[in-house]
């Protein structure tokens, strides 16, 4: 992705932006599809991994230079005693290798200088019955 319209949508100075989704050319990330297990005779179960280029960060910073982009993962730890412990996971990465961002809200197009679109409430195209045949 071309870093200015990185710089557009994070901004220059080091403003950290909201959660979102990166997706890099690369396999960066690797998730638990579920729990590892033991079983009878201590045999140990695996569950399966899924292996993606897709970043889920909770804040997102551009570097001024427009060299690195920082991702911040806050992932909860649950212990046997019940305490939940929250470990921040940074992920630095090259911006020539970002393909796309997923943002959960549409804010993103006033930085990038475009309007938002004029979204319907009703029901979608072609589920409402056609008259007048």
């Amino acid at each position: 992705m071309d870093a200015t319209v990185l710089a557009k949508i994070f901004g220059g100075e080091h403003q950290w932006q909201g959660p979102c989704t990166v997706i890099l050319d690369a396999d960066a990330s690797v998730q638990t599809l579920g729990a590892d297990s033991i079983g009878a005779s201590a045999t140990k179960s695996y569950a399966p991994r899924l292996v993606s280029g897709r970043i889920f960060a909770d804040s997102v910073c551009l570097m001024t230079d427009g060299k690195a982009l920082l991702a911040i993962q806050l992932q909860k730890i649950r212990h046997p005693t019940g305490e939940e412990v929250v470990r921040p996971t940074l992920t630095i990465m090259d911006p020539e290798h970002v393909v796309a961002i997923e943002f959960f809200h549409i804010a993103a197009l006033t930085a990038l200088g475009v309007p938002q679109p004029a979204l319907r409430t009703g029901s979608h195209p072609g589920s409402n019955a056609r008259t007048g045949f």
